[in-house]
């Protein structure tokens, strides 16, 4: 995860200010609120077009993160359930955990599903009808609980409170997982949850995707720039890389409702979450493996991508609009893989037993018939054998 906590005061000045001129213009354009503004994902990535159908109702998408705060009007009505799973934070899952990661799970928890302040005003996330499962979990030192415990637990009580979307925007930097994330996968997946992960960033030192990226059957982002190409530092590579969207110029709700500019994948992750919680409300028929099939399937081409899927950008930018809208065939099986196929293969195949020797059957001669009896005498008197 990375972030540029930078605060907005200079920037919606200076966009109020550009505001204003045009108003003065003889022909007035409708007042844009700086901060919907500068939501450029929005426009540019077909959300406001796929709000036309439907806004995320009727879906919920657990943030497994560093708990959502309550300072937020914005999040507040959107939040409707939670829980603890680091050891130190509260039952309802809404403190924030974490000296330097505090607000990251609100940030996140706003590009998914915030509501706004009125009509056209404040921030908006991607499924703004979509509701929120803030599940508090704490990185390193910020927990008493290990730390893929922490994150199985929560994948499961995310699954059996109601999760239509999970989103994971962390990564271990490491390729292999820990075998407690087998079975917690699994049962999301079992379970028909859509599990959409942040692929890392470089300029944290991620140079290729590392779990929970690499578990077969979750879809993990990447992240591009304004310019849709590959981000050089809010972003990383990997040919477990499904879809990318925006990771640069994000904004993100603080746990005590300030609002910020940040970027990292951390960021793209929500964007997708929101993206899957539209098409699971416009097509509630559809599994987790459909849904996910229907977002890479409709991406369009990153600007400088050669081949699809590739290691930057997968199979393209999100396009919400279409991921929602357009035909897109049904599939029977996830197109990111299979998790259970994985450990069959690799973590329970049956080890290589040692041969048992199989005895050859032997022929064996009859003994012969036995001499019939004599007379009992004693041992110490010669015999005819002895005298000879």
């Amino acid at each position: 995860m990375r972030s540029a906590r930078v605060t907005l005061a200079a920037a919606l000045v200076a966009a109020t200010t550009v505001m204003l001129g045009a108003a003065a213009a003889p022909e007035a354009t409708p007042e844009v609120d700086p901060v919907r503004s500068m939501e450029y994902w929005l426009d540019e990535y077909g959300i406001e077009e796929a709000w036309k159908t439907t806004q995320g109702q009727g879906t919920t998408i657990a943030v497994i993160d560093t708990g959502i705060g309550e300072g937020a009007e914005e999040l507040e009505p959107a939040v409707v359930g939670g829980a603890d799973f680091s050891g130190i934070g509260t039952p309802n899952g809404r403190t924030p955990i974490g000296e330097a990661d505090a607000d990251h799970g609100s940030w996140v928890g706003s590009l998914a599903a915030a509501r706004g302040t009125g009509a056209g005003k404040g921030m908006v996330g991607v499924a703004p009808r979509a509701e929120l499962l803030s599940l508090s979990i704490g990185f390193g030192e910020s927990a008493t609980v290990p730390f893929v415990d922490q994150v199985a637990e929560a994948m499961r009580w995310a699954v059996d409170h109601g999760a239509d979307v999970i989103n994971l925007s962390f990564t271990t930097n490491t390729l292999d997982w820990n075998r407690a994330w087998d079975d917690a996968f699994l049962y999301a997946f079992e379970n028909d949850v859509v599990v959409v992960v942040a692929a890392g960033n470089r300029e944290s030192g991620t140079d290729q995707v590392g779990a929970p990226a690499t578990i077969p059957g979750v879809l993990t982002v990447g992240g591009v720039d304004r310019d849709r190409r590959a981000s050089n530092t809010a972003s990383t590579q990997g040919i477990t890389i499904g879809i990318s969207a925006p990771s640069e110029e994000l904004l993100g709700l603080s746990a005590n409702g300030d609002l910020v500019i940040w970027e990292g994948t951390s960021g793209a992750a929500p964007i997708v979450a929101g993206i899957a919680a539209l098409v699971r409300s416009a097509h509630p028929d559809l599994d987790a493996a459909n849904v996910i099939n229907r977002i890479i399937r409709t991406a369009d081409p990153a600007p400088q991508q050669v081949s699809v899927p590739s290691a930057l950008y997968g199979y393209g930018t999100i396009n919400a609009a279409a991921a929602v809208t357009r035909s897109v065939p049904v599939v029977s099986e996830n197109p990111m893989g299979s998790l259970s196929e994985w450990i069959r293969l690799y973590r329970r195949a049956a080890a290589p037993s040692n041969p048992t020797p199989t005895p050859t059957p032997v022929t064996v001669a009859p003994l012969p018939e036995p001499e019939p009896p004599t007379a009992a005498r004693s041992a110490l008197l010669p015999t005819a054998d002895t005298l000879r």
